[in-house]
């Protein structure tokens, strides 16, 4: 970082409507160059996924709902006429991070097809162009749970530290720091944001004083995508409501955003809660559970329905015993149970 911590972001007017087939570094040089402004070794370009999609011809005739099934890996959560989903980039966006601003009435802007592969091209082109070695972050704005607002995040990164991983250090009381590791792509994106606004037409900005985070010329590194939590890695990957109703239709395509199986104290705890008294769960062998619904006998359509939705939630299989009210917990990793 530059002395005293500084960090100055540079957005200039100027920029033209962007349409396919431009090129978008061109542009970049020569709004630059208008404002007096040249790139350095180690500062880092932020690019809108707006600009970048613009240039590569990912501006499409019609409205959200109908591109919104194409651009979806997976529904994450639904409230009325709003859709959270799992890209095929691997991000969670509203509509797919499909925009209706800053375009024609009746056109749409979908995501850049690989941000990171563009971020990388336009890493290469500057060092082509005048020599100088810096970090490409390309950018889009995402809503954030827990928190009301957006701000912009990393969708695409090339030549750039994107997470620095604290991990194995220490702070000045000596604590271990364990899971610290700052999104510092996202941190980027958010600093550059606050410079270009929603409505300036800057759909760039160069970001100087971290150039301790731009790797070297030949090293593109992990790009955006190593942000992405892979799917059962988030806590999250399903919405309040929609989690309730995979659960229950148990289907196991369905069961990847739920994780890996849960431990068998937690999956017994859990039992514990959601059934309540008149059920017993016992060991029945390393990594299973014996399960009687009803130890004093009889059959409830309504709690076993609730076991199957705990049971699918936590990773696990439940095989009813034939004629009871016993079944045979396992891990959904572990395989059919063995023979009698």
């Amino acid at each position: 970082m530059t002395p005293g911590g500084s960090l100055r972001v540079h957005a200039p007017d100027g920029t033209p409507e962007v349409a396919a087939g431009d090129d978008l570094l061109g542009l970049v040089l020569t709004v630059l160059g208008d404002a007096g402004l040249d790139l350095a070794d180690g500062d880092v370009l932020v690019v809108t996924s707006k600009a970048v999609a613009k240039a590569e011809g990912r501006v499409v005739d019609g409205t959200r709902e109908e591109h919104l099934d194409a651009e979806t890996a997976r529904l994450v959560a639904r409230r009325g006429p709003t859709r959270i989903v799992r890209t095929h980039h691997g991000l969670t966006l509203a509509a797919a991070g499909i925009d209706a601003s800053n375009v024609a009435t009746g056109r749409v802007v979908l995501l850049p097809v690989d941000p990171d592969a563009t971020a990388g091209r336009l890493r290469e082109e500057v060092l082509a162009r005048t020599g100088r070695t810096v970090g490409v972050v390309v950018t889009d704005t995402a809503g954030r749970a827990w928190r009301e607002g957006q701000t912009d995040i990393a969708v695409g990164a090339a030549g750039l530290v994107v997470l620095d991983d604290h991990a194995g250090r220490v702070d000045a009381h000596g604590n271990p720091l364990l899971v610290t590791a700052p999104a510092v792509a996202d941190e980027v994106a958010g600093a550059a944001e606050r410079a270009q606004g929603k409505l300036h037409a800057r759909p760039f900005a160069v970001v100087r004083g971290r150039a301790d985070l731009v790797l070297a010329a030949d090293d593109d590194g992990p790009g955006a995508r190593a942000l992405v939590r892979p799917e059962g890695a988030d806590l999250f990957g399903w919405g309040a409501r929609e989690a309730v109703v995979r659960a229950v239709r148990g289907d196991v395509e369905d069961a990847a955003p739920f994780g890996s199986a849960a431990a068998v104290e937690d999956l017994v705890t859990a039992l514990g809660v959601a059934l309540g008294d008149g059920a017993a769960v016992r060991p029945a062998g390393p990594g299973l559970l014996h399960l009687d619904l009803d130890p004093g006998g009889g059959h409830h359509p309504a709690r076993e329905g609730g076991m199957h939705a705990v049971v699918f939630a936590h990773g696990w299989v439940a095989d009813r015993a034939a004629g009871s009210s016993t079944y045979a917990l396992r891990p959904r990793s572990a395989g059919p149970p063995a023979g009698p």
